[in-house]
């Protein structure tokens, strides 16, 4: 049985506005187990990146249970879930969230600075290497397409080595060859390097590629079929 890296029990997160409460995650239980790739899928405004950000421990949950690698953070505080993210979890966003006036490998760097890691820049373009960006590794964001700026930010995702890796439309901002190219490489570093993947995406076509997919809907867990997704003949 593969180790559980994340569970969730009722999970549920509530944003609190002055006229209303706007329950974006509601009852979600789920494992997250070593090497799984799962897909996260709904239309817009479904709670998929408030589900993201809440198994990623980017904020308190508003009630249910939360645990990593068996440490209830359910309540923790801010220092308990940096450290998490720090230790064990890494994100990559749908607009790459680079520096632009460093070049991709100082890009790649940086967090490995940050972790004091002597052998940083060995490091990096060791990542960039394996991401297929050896030619680009002195290239700024300015000067790299969108597909080759997010595979820098996947490369420095990789860097401090996470138990899991939370894409959140990674391939929002993307044509559709440089889309496929991305869960080309998502799957290649499941298969081949045992990572664990996260993506939430709102293309079937790019979901279908993940080995379990979670459909949401105004914040439930629904059933593909209740998801209100428009699939492919």
């Amino acid at each position: 049985m593969k180790e559980v890296i994340i569970k969730a029990e009722k999970l549920t997160k509530i944003y609190k506005l002055p006229a209303e409460e706007i329950r974006a995650v509601r009852d979600v239980d789920l494992e997250i187990r070593s090497g799984d790739f799962i897909a996260i899928m709904g239309p817009s405004g479904s709670g998929k990146t408030t589900l993201l950000d809440s198994l990623g421990c980017l904020g308190k949950v508003s009630s249910g249970r939360l645990s990593v690698l068996g440490q209830d953070v359910s309540q923790a505080g801010e220092k308990t879930l940096v450290l998490m993210r720090r230790k064990f979890i890494s994100f990559i966003f749908q607009d790459f969230l680079l520096i632009p006036s460093l070049s991709a490998l100082e890009n790649v760097e940086l967090p490995l600075y940050f972790a004091r890691d002597k052998q940083n820049k060995a490091r990096a373009v060791g990542l960039l290497n394996k991401v297929g960006l050896q030619n680009r590794i002195n290239h700024l964001p300015k000067e790299l397409s969108g597909g080759e700026k997010q595979r820098v930010a996947i490369a420095r995702a990789l860097a401090t080595s996470p138990k899991c890796l939370f894409a959140d439309e990674p391939t929002g901002n993307l044509d559709t060859k440089s889309s496929q190219e991305i869960f080309d490489l998502f799957r290649k570093l499941n298969k081949e390097d045992g990572l664990t993947l996260v993506v939430t995406t709102h293309n079937p076509q790019f979901g279908a590629l993940a080995d379990r997919i979670f459909y949401l809907r105004d914040g439930l867990i629904v059933s593909k079929a209740d998801s209100g997704l428009c699939f492919p003949n």
